[in-house]
């Protein structure tokens, strides 16, 4: 497929960048929030660890 009747390799090279790049330009804000989740439910669980460690 890659012959005279195909795509280029450069052809190739830049639809796979434009791919990857609208990609991650569509998905960034669910990648953001899921690590801000992840970070506030670390700071939750490091909460209740002192917490448990006083009372003990």
């Amino acid at each position: 497929m890659l012959g005279r009747r195909g795509l280029s390799f450069g052809h190739l090279l830049l639809a796979t960048g434009l791919g990857v790049a609208g990609g991650i330009y569509i998905y960034q804000p669910i990648f953001q929030e899921y690590s801000k989740n992840i970070k506030s439910q670390k700071e939750k669980g490091e909460k209740i660890r002192k917490n448990r460690k006083k009372d003990t």
